[in-house]
Parts: structure tokens; C-alpha cells; sequence
């Protein structure tokens, strides 16, 4: 039973954090789709796969947050690059510090700095 709810909950923290580093893979190049699934995908704890990213990428794409270039391939189609639109720039100015904030919060109360959750 604790194992089902530790995954669950582990689940759905990892599905909103996701958003936020898809933005953040973004901030700095344009990129192909595989890539920033290769990216994240090294992100120890994040565990996602291509089935998660490109949905996200797709409703970016339809809220404004990226937009999208074809670039031709010498290793077979067109790919697909996505890059942060100014829209999407101020979101994730907007989200990192909301982040930063709640991550700080549970620290706070949960006592991070303590080794009695370290140790199990």
C-alpha cells in the first residue's frame, strides 16, 4: 500500500515539475525533440520518455509558449526544432521563482538539513 501511494504521488509531482524543465531546456537554443527528451531523460529522478515530452510540446505550441522550424536532416526527414517564443521566456521567468519558492518552503518544513529522513 505505501509503495502504491509513494508512486503515485511520486507520479504527479514529476508530471507538473516536467512542464517547468521543458521550458528551461528550451531557454538558452532551439532544439529537436529527441534531444530535449535525451536531456531531461538524464535528469536523475525526472524519468519521462517521448510519449510524455512531445504531448507537452504540442500544447506549448498551441498556448504560444514555443513555436517550431523544419530543418532539413542528412540522417533521413525534416526535423522538427522548438524553441521558447518571448511568451514563453516570460512564463518560465514567471514559473523558476515559483519553483524556487516552494522548493524552499518545503525545505523549511520539512527540515532538509536533518538526517533523520537522509538515513532511511
Amino acid at each position: 500500500m505505501d509503495a502504491d501511494f509513494l508512486a503515485n504521488w511520486t507520479t504527479q509531482m514529476r508530471k507538473g515539475l516536467l512542464e517547468l524543465c521543458v521550458l528551461a531546456t528550451l531557454k538558452a537554443q532551439r532544439m529537436y525533440g529527441y534531444d530535449i527528451v535525451k536531456r531531461l531523460s538524464a535528469v536523475e529522478g525526472l524519468v519521462m520518455g517521448e510519449g510524455t515530452i512531445y504531448p507537452i510540446l504540442s500544447r506549448f505550441k498551441k498556448e504560444g509558449l514555443v513555436e517550431t522550424t523544419l530543418a532539413e536532416s542528412p540522417e533521413g526527414p525534416a526535423r522538427k526544432y522548438y524553441q521558447l517564443t518571448d511568451r514563453g521566456r516570460q512564463i518560465l521567468v514567471k514559473m523558476l521563482p515559483a519553483w524556487a519558492a516552494v522548493r524552499d518552503g518545503i525545505e523549511a518544513v520539512a527540515g532538509t538539513d536533518s538526517a533523520w529522513w537522509k538515513a532511511e
